[in-house]
């Protein structure tokens, strides 16, 4: 217990360093980095760390570092991917043209704007993953906004369409990686899993979106003056700004459907190479167009996103060895005991709590440990745990912004564009947000869901 004790302290003050990032003038990769080194070495003079070969799938013995193998491979090669992909499409005018599309459709109405880029993240958080719905849909509302000239109001888009990639996550089996381990450890099907789980992203995308176009003061145009100058300004944009070669724009048009359906199947399909691969193949391709001056996208990818993630894993892993999930998972035992004194208490207290450890630890060791100990206990007096974790895991990302990998792209969104956005401030803007979903999601698991079973 002393050893595991050490660690919480490391964890505990990583999450204070990030907190004090700003004050720190220290860039988030460098603080991680500097944990993931600390870590790693108390890890090894304690001898928590698990060394020597490891077994390919052909039972072939290889040497490979340990922090190798704590790094989340698949979600770095799907950032760098779809952020090659993303980068590169934009060349082609493509982006320009949707964004120009909704733009007009909206009637330069803001919160009209605002309604049609969250139902779209919340689409692709669904159909893809959080990550890659973070980085288009935030490509397009910067663009949208730009050329609307309410560039003012893009911190408040991406921040909303950030907290709704968490939301959007929920709504199938496939949709977030703890869906799939609590859901396959319970027995849910993907049509029993869509219908229960639907009907609570709706409402909270409803209320998310009318809260932060109250809090963030993206209001429908009121005057008929005000609508008339709106249109007439959007019907003056013309989409084909930015379309240097219309065959370019048709191939980045057809390989974007392509590469939405290619991720989507390969979450469906489980295929062997999964969505990273996906990404990364896409990628390449769409470089293939500018295979002699490509260097110039390498140099625009977000390294210290990329090492951030690579340094952050690394500790979390670092972390499972040193026990500390472990004791995570022993409190919240505990806390499920609560239903034999009152009943739901137990059912509220884990959602909660597992929204507040998920939001500084990642949620697929937790939910994996949690789905672990919900089995143990089967058959469960209270069958609604298995939803507490689904909702409590994907939810707590909305709480910090190092909870969840589109959250933390959010924010690297807004910094590319010249948004300040520290810590603190996302904690302080998010929590409202944040706080209202668990809420509404504790009433839906006690509530509702024994009603949809």
């Amino acid at each position: 217990m002393g050893v595991t004790l050490v660690f919480v302290a490391v964890l505990v003050g990583m999450v204070l360093a990030l907190a004090l990032e700003e004050r720190l003038h220290a860039k988030k990769s460098v603080i991680t980095g500097v944990f993931a080194v600390l870590a790693l070495g108390l890890g090894h003079a304690m001898q928590v760390l698990p060394f020597g070969p490891v077994q390919n799938a052909w039972g072939e013995a290889r040497e490979l570092p340990v922090y190798v193998l704590g790094i989340d491979w698949p979600v770095i090669a799907i950032i760098l991917g779809s952020s090659l992909f993303v980068d590169v499409t934009s060349k082609s005018g493509l982006f320009t043209w949707i964004a120009i599309k909704l733009t007009k459709a909206s009637k330069g109405d803001p919160f009209g704007l605002l309604v049609a880029y969250g139902g779209l993240t919340v689409l692709f958080s669904a159909l893809l993953n959080n990550v890659t719905a973070m980085i288009i849909v935030g490509s397009l509302t910067a663009v949208s906004l730009e050329k609307l000239e309410r560039r003012d109001q893009l911190l408040g888009f991406l921040l909303i369409e950030g907290l709704l990639t968490n939301v959007g996550g929920l709504l199938t089996l496939i949709s977030s990686v703890p869906n799939i381990i609590v859901g396959t450890a319970a027995g849910i099907s993907f049509v029993r899993f869509f219908l229960v789980a639907a009907p609570y992203v709706l409402v909270a995308t409803v209320l998310t979106l009318l809260l932060g176009a109250r809090i963030f003061g993206i209001r429908r145009l009121k005057t008929e003056s005000e609508r008339r100058a709106a249109a007439e300004r959007v019907a003056s944009f013309d989409e084909r700004d930015g379309i240097d070669s219309l065959r370019f724009f048709r191939f980045a048009g057809v390989m974007l459907v392509l590469f939405i359906a290619a991720i989507a199947a390969a979450s469906v399909l489980e295929y062997p190479l999964g969505m990273g691969f996906v990404a990364m193949a896409f990628g390449i391709v769409m470089l293939l167009r500018f295979k002699g001056t490509a260097e110039r996208f390498y140099r625009d990818v977000d390294w210290d996103l990329l090492l951030f993630f690579a340094f952050l894993f690394i500790v979390i892993d670092v972390m499972e060895h040193a026990e500390v999930l472990a004791l995570i998972g022993d409190g919240l035992a505990r806390v499920i005991a609560l239903n034999d004194s009152v009943a739901g208490a137990g059912t509220a207290a884990t959602l909660v709590s597992s929204a507040g450890f998920s939001a500084v630890t990642d949620n697929i060791p937790l939910a994996a440990m949690l789905a672990k100990i919900l089995g143990g206990m089967a058959p469960l007096d209270d069958p609604r745990l298995w939803w507490s974790v689904v909702f409590g895991a994907n939810l707590g990302g909305n709480l910090t912004p190092i909870g969840s990998a589109s959250t933390v792209v959010a924010v690297t969104l807004m910094h590319k564009y010249g948004l300040p956005m520290t810590f603190g401030k996302f904690v302080r803007a998010a929590a409202i947000f944040a706080l209202l979903q668990i809420a509404l999601a504790v009433i839906h698991v006690l509530w509702i869901v024994p009603l949809l079973s």
